[in-house]
């Protein structure tokens, strides 16, 4: 959100807009000389996508949900939808996790139903949706897939609502099938859930982790329903899942609240730690080495 009056720029969360970046394009050859070009290049890749001008500016940021450079904010009709739905994804995934973790006995997710529906189904649906609005690709397609995820979890677990559980149980089945294909539709989020992981490699520490978490939190979870035994999932597995969900779900709360605080309602600014081949990394040692070659 855009702020009013003199802001120092040590505040404004790590990024700055003061120089144009060009994602890919050095890196690529395309705006080197013939004679600049390393032996082995050949103009570049041509199936990278490019980002040059003024398509990308500020920083990889969590609070923002941006993995990449992206172009700044400040002109922006709308309010940051990213800490919504993150703070979506991480109530929902706090509760059923610590139900995994089988924490004072509990084993039943029934009240994640709830929560599911209203909170990380709906809402997170929503913030996804306006991801989209302001022009956020990897925002809107992940917290709208998450989305998605919490509502149709929802719908398998609501008692007597779609009868999903019980046709799995019938006479006719095998003890393990709703085990095997609860395993199955984990383990396509897990895949999910990778993809974007590869995205976030550029990105910040703290988003990094987010999705590393939360891509192991599905994997265990997944494993554990897949080796079920007379219908009841591997329990120091679906314990190992709820540990890392809970991880992924402060690791949420923590990107969200790198997305509220500023310096408008804050005295402090929330580290995200930039990696050292990101983008941000690579401006600062290149500002290292120009302050050491001027001393």
């Amino acid at each position: 959100m855009a702020t009013t009056g003199t802001v120092d720029p040590a505040l404004n969360k790590e990024y700055t807009n003061a120089t144009t970046h060009q994602d890919h394009a050095v890196q690529n050859g395309q705006n080197l000389t013939q004679e600049q070009r390393p032996r082995y290049d050949y103009g570049g890749n041509p199936l990278a996508r490019l980002n040059t001008g003024d398509s990308a500016r500020f920083a990889a940021f969590g609070g923002e949900f941006q993995p990449g450079l992206y172009r700044p904010t400040t002109e922006r009709k709308f309010a940051n939808p990213a800490p919504l739905g993150l703070s979506a994804f991480a109530l929902t995934t706090f509760v059923l996790s610590l139900i995994n973790c089988g924490t004072r006995g509990l084993t039943e997710p029934n009240i994640v139903v709830s929560l599911a529906f209203g909170y990380g189904g709906l809402v997170q649906l929503l913030a996804g949706m306006w991801e989209m609005a302001v022009g956020n690709t990897f925002g809107a397609t992940a917290l709208s897939s998450y989305g998605g995820f919490w509502l149709s979890l929802a719908i398998v677990l609501t008692p007597g609502g779609f009868q999903i559980v019980a046709a799995y149980e019938a006479d006719t089945a095998g003890a393990n099938d709703f085990q095997n294909a609860f395993g199955f539709f984990l383990l396509g989020w897990w895949l999910f859930t990778t993809i974007l992981l590869v995205c976030t490699l550029r990105s910040t520490v703290a988003f990094f982790f987010l999705f590393f978490t939360l891509d192991l939190a599905f994997l265990m979870l997944a494993i554990s329903h897949l080796k079920a035994v007379n219908g009841k999932p591997n329990i120091p597995l679906e314990k190992a899942g709820g540990v890392f969900g809970l991880l992924a779900a402060f690791a949420a709360w923590y990107n969200a609240l790198a997305g509220i605080a500023d310096d408008s309602n804050s005295f402090f600014v929330i580290p995200v730690a930039h990696f050292p081949w990101s983008v941000k990394g690579r401006e600062r040692r290149a500002s290292r080495k120009t302050e050491r070659e001027t001393v």
